[in-house]
């Protein structure tokens, strides 16, 4: 019996508890929002990983991608990534290789990394039947259920399925065109598969055999969104919100299974138009956990797009999104170093925060007043130590400041708090 139908039943089991003591709620709230699909517990019964939780009244959670490509294939590099992320505070890590040895590659991952681990089994199965098989094109819907079967087998905690590319979904894209067309790599893949084959897909035609390899393994369902807006122009477009209400009717399919799930969203998305895309989601698709990608709210940063998509994903977790995939400063330019990593990772956690924030979670404001007792009480140390990133911020400092000196120098003597303290006779707290 999978978790979610315990969780019908109103039994109340240890990793309930355990989110429910992280997550300064009840084990009943818990237990309920399993049961409803509303929260998902990002653990698969393959491995032996504390619990992540994501959804309804719980803290916005944040992921990062990592993984190998034609060009750089590494496999010490992705998982030095992959650990740095998870050092600076990544909830889940999603292996996106496409290099070689992806097998081998995703293995010690998921031996090494101690945190949920993410795939998007299409791109595995369309690189072997491009190697092995003449083409992508000529994979068969046989091999794509193979390697989700072997990588959910593996350890894999969850896995992002481009369901919702439907035969009717792409119909609508070409007639009524898009700027940037299709841009997820799963999308890319699963559409030039069906229009070649002059097919359905395969993942929503036998969708009842990938809810039970996927109930088998009580692993979770990411309901991918492959035409996701690759530019503001395509936002909340129709082909957007066909493929959102196919995936609205898969959640519920998902759910009368026991299978738990998510849902993907945008993208690119104008700053107006992130609240929106998040309510038509979360009525859509009954409350399901949203797992946005940013979103970034201008296509002209390359190079910052990690800023873009902080401004968006504030915005998207304010508004209801439950767990963002960062962006570093590598989109759209290459793929991220480790530097990028840590940088994409520090930007999401400030926008989880942010949102967690503003839609009132329990102790969310907390760290800040705290920080605002430190900056009120000069006390550099506190500072630093509830600084997202210490190192950085201690560094910063001390490198344009002497290390005796109680003020710093964008203000020196004339310290607003320093010198109103004085005034007022107000003492460090």
């Amino acid at each position: 019996m999978t978790r979610m139908e315990r969780a019908k039943k109103g039994e109340i089991i240890d990793d309930f508890r355990k989110i429910a003591a992280i997550e300064n709620t009840s084990e009943q709230v818990v237990c309920d929002g399993v049961a409803s699909g509303e929260i998902t517990l990002c653990n698969s019964s393959v491995r032996t990983i504390e619990p992540i939780a994501i959804g309804s009244g719980l803290r916005i959670k944040v992921n990062a991608n990592i993984g190998t490509s034609s060009d750089a294939s590494s496999i010490d590099e992705e998982i030095e990534k992959a650990l740095y992320a998870v050092e600076y505070g990544a909830d889940m890590i999603m292996d996106l290789s496409t290099g070689p040895k992806i097998v081998e590659t995703r293995q010690k991952v998921v031996e090494a990394v101690k945190v949920p681990i993410g795939t998007v089994p299409i791109y595995e199965a369309g690189v072997w039947a491009a190697k092995n098989s003449a083409g992508l094109v000529n994979m068969a819907a046989d091999d794509l259920f193979r390697v989700i079967e072997d990588q959910l087998a593996q350890g894999v905690d969850f896995i992002t399925v481009h369901c919702g590319v439907t035969r009717s979904v792409v119909d609508r894209v070409r007639e009524q065109g898009r700027l940037t067309d299709i841009v997820s790599r799963g999308g890319a893949f699963m559409v030039e598969w069906m229009c070649h084959n002059d097919r359905e897909n395969p993942l929503y035609e036998q969708y009842d055999r990938l809810l039970e390899i996927t109930k088998k393994h009580d692993a979770i369902l990411s309901l991918g969104d492959g035409l996701r807006p690759g530019c503001l122009a395509d936002a909340t477009d129709r082909a957007q919100i066909s493929e959102l209400i196919v995936l609205g009717e898969l959640v519920d399919r998902a759910r009368a299974a026991g299978v738990q799930s998510m849902v993907e969203g945008p993208g690119h998305v104008p700053l107006n138009e992130v609240e929106t895309n998040i309510k038509i989601m979360k009525t859509l698709c009954k409350n399901a956990p949203f797992y946005v990608l940013g979103p970034l709210v201008t296509d002209v940063a390359p190079g910052y797009d990690h800023i873009t998509s902080a401004i968006g994903g504030a915005v998207a977790g304010m508004s209801g999104a439950d767990f963002l995939c960062y962006v570093t400063p590598a989109e759209h330019l290459c793929l991220p170093n480790k530097e990028d990593v840590k940088v994409g990772v520090i930007a999401s956690r400030i926008a989880a925060h942010a949102g967690d924030i503003a839609r009132g979670y329990p102790g969310a404001r907390d760290w800040d007043d705290k920080m605002g007792k430190a900056r009120k009480n000069l006390d550099w140390e506190a500072m630093y130590s509830l600084s997202i990133d210490p190192e950085h911020s201690r560094r910063v400092r001390t490198e344009n400041q002497p290390q005796d000196e109680e003020l710093c120098t964008m203000c020196g003597e004339y310290c607003a708090m320093k010198k109103i303290g004085d005034v007022l006779g107000v003492t460090k707290k």
